[in-house]
């Protein structure tokens, strides 16, 4: 078990002084068997009017602020103190129904999980499907850790990763087509794989702790993560990040996990002015073993 400490910074500045509305944040990890929040602070300025605190339909946890003031400047500085303990796929207990692939879920589960096989958008032409099988043998069976771990670092090997600040996520056939992407796009590559196996994955949103400034096999740091989670019977929820090749929650810290990466944002709200008042947004995150 050790214990990371996260910032995060997010500052918004504009030529004059502009008026905000209602801004949602998705800063404070999960609290989970091998993660705990330990304390938790949150700095905004201009000092809202009113903070409040809800949990989404998906659990996670939402910070709602609300301004009356105008300002030249917005920012919010998250620090968090999270217990972490590693947890390695080759640790956990499948069910013996799950180990070789393919499976099937428990009648009971499958409702629970049916949302997370949904494919959006649909792989018409079937390019998705047609690559994730040249991954998967051929044979009528094989291992279910074994694949999953192959398919993760199938796609930190075969793709390159780029820092893409602009919004939204690239379709998985695009990500294909480009042999690139954003740690969201890998993310979002993988889960369509998973699911076109017909398998439940989420998509996740938090943090990575990169264990030296010097480490150059990491990508991902600097900014918010993401990866994905795949549900196997028995252990649950497993992580798998395409982007570094990381199978298990090494290094990795939750902050929200969805079907449907829009509902992950990590900060997004409004503010009133002309187009032209908008300068730019700066995001810092520093994550450091205690």
């Amino acid at each position: 078990m050790s214990t990371l400490t996260i910032k995060h910074i997010t500052t918004y500045r504009y030529r004059k002084a502009v008026a905000f509305g209602e801004h949602r944040m998705m800063l404070r990890p999960l609290n989970s068997e091998d993660q705990s929040v330990i304390e938790a602070g949150l700095i905004i300025t201009p000092t809202p009017t009113s903070t409040s605190e809800i949990q989404d339909a998906f659990g996670n946890h939402v910070n709602i602020a609300r301004f009356a003031d105008r300002a030249k400047e917005l920012r919010f500085e998250s620090t968090v103190r999270v217990k972490h303990t590693h947890r390695d796929i080759r640790d956990f207990q499948i069910e013996e129904s799950a180990r070789s692939y393919p499976f099937n879920y428990h009648a009971q589960e499958f409702s629970d999980l049916a949302r997370y096989m949904q494919r959006n958008p649909v792989d018409a032409d079937h390019q998705v499907d047609e690559w994730v099988r040249t991954l998967v043998r051929k044979e009528p069976s094989s291992d279910t850790r074994e694949l999953l771990i192959n398919l993760t670092h199938g796609i930190n090997e075969s793709f390159k990763h780029l820092r893409r600040d602009e919004k939204g996520i690239q379709r998985p056939r695009q990500t294909l087509e480009l042999g690139s992407g954003s740690c969201r796009d890998l993310a979002m590559l993988m889960i369509d794989a998973v699911r076109s196996l017909g398998m439940a994955a989420r998509f996740v949103s938090g943090y990575l702790h990169i264990p030296s400034e010097d480490d150059k096999n990491y990508a991902g740091g600097g900014n918010t993560h993401a990866w994905a989670q795949v549900h196997l019977p028995g252990p649950g929820w497993v992580d798998f990040d395409p982007s570094n090749g990381i199978v298990g929650n090494r290094d990795l810290v939750r902050v929200a996990a969805v079907a449907d990466p829009r509902d992950a944002i990590p900060l997004y709200g409004t503010w009133m002015g002309l187009a032209t008042d908008y300068i730019g947004m700066k995001v810092e995150v520093m994550v450091r073993r205690n």
